[in-house]
């Protein structure tokens, strides 16, 4: 009897222990194609932790396959009717206007300047507020951009009056109007269209949206490639609360490692994507220019007479998020 017993126990083990090891599938999203620098490192976050935790399995949706509009992926984060996505957090501040300080130009200034404020008070607060708004950036990933037009070439900020611009954001749409430029809104989905048929004159972007979605075709004049840029803005992968709170404390870990393991590849990625937004620009035939010290110095003090008063007026909480990058420029 206590042998039958035994193995029934045993076995009800075996049940459980297997449960518990059952496969989970995450659904990650992103607007990008394949080969784009966001797409391979989603895809070695998910090789890494299910290298890890082989229960952990990953479908990747590349190219907004899963939702065509990319904006509408913090709905599905918050909702919980997708698990991972890469998102540029200032796609979110329709919804949370917070998100601005994660492109607020001259807040971060390149990716070694992003590397110096990882796990300061300044990513932990901006944490807080990801998490109190549904969702957990697992990655701190910062990609820098530059400036391009069909129009004329873009220095200092007297050279955009006058011009239809993209800046990603109400803080850089802000310093554009300020400017005196005529400024647009839409996802990066919508930016070659908009070129092409005259909508926009310019944008400031990405360097990889600049090559993964070709933009090189649609513009003549660059500014891009030099030691100054006014754009840089947090492309993190996110998960949402909903799925990280299912996880128990050891997966949790496991998906922060396997994040944490893509970071120096993504880095050194941005170095060469740079390059190669170079090279495309050159090689459809644009004048490049790189911004000068004095250029960006104006651009600069534009953004913090402007741009920064603006965005700490939003909320406590936003002032909040300044005061913590002034504190972690400090420590």
């Amino acid at each position: 009897m206590n042998r039958t017993r035994s193995v029934l126990a045993a076995g009800l083990l075996a049940l459980a222990c297997a449960a518990g090891a059952q496969a989970q599938q995450f659904k990650l999203s992103h607007q990008w194609p394949r080969g784009d620098g966001r797409d391979d490192g989603a895809r070695a976050f998910a090789a890494e932790a299910t290298r890890l935790d082989p229960a952990l399995k990953f479908r990747i949706y590349p190219g907004a396959s899963l939702i065509s509009n990319p904006v509408k992926q913090i709905d599905a984060l918050q909702d919980g009717t997708v698990d991972l996505a890469i998102f540029p957090l200032i796609y979110g501040v329709g919804k949370v206007p917070e998100l601005s300080i994660t492109i607020l130009p001259g807040a971060v200034n390149s990716v070694e300047d992003a590397m110096t404020l990882k796990d300061s008070p300044f990513s932990r607060k901006l944490q807080e507020l990801c998490e109190a708004n549904g969702f957990h950036f697992l990655t701190w990933w910062w990609t820098e951009g530059g400036i391009a037009n069909r129009t004329r070439e873009v220095g200092g900020p007297g050279s955009v009056k006058g011009l239809k611009m993209r800046g990603a954001d109400r803080s850089i749409d802000t310093m554009l109007k300020s400017a005196g430029a005529s400024v647009f809104s839409m996802p990066s989905t919508e930016l070659y269209n908009a070129l092409q048929t005259g909508v926009l004159d310019g944008l400031m972007t990405s360097y990889e949206t600049f090559v993964s979605m070709r933009l090189y075709e649609q513009t003549k004049y660059a500014t891009l490639g030099g030691d100054y840029t006014i754009f840089v803005v947090f492309q993190p992968l996110l998960i949402s609360m909903k799925a990280w709170n299912k996880l128990t404390p050891a997966q949790q870990k496991t998906l922060e490692q396997a994040a944490a393991s893509t970071q120096e590849k993504f880095n050194a990625e941005q170095v060469k994507v740079k390059q190669e937004t170079l090279a495309a620009f050159t090689k459809a035939g644009a004048q490049i220019h790189a911004m000068t010290k004095p250029e960006f110095d104006e651009w600069l003090a534009l953004s913090r007479r402007v741009s920064w008063p603006e965005f700490a007026r939003i909320s406590p909480a936003a002032q909040e998020l300044v005061d913590a990058l002034e504190q972690s420029r400090r420590q």
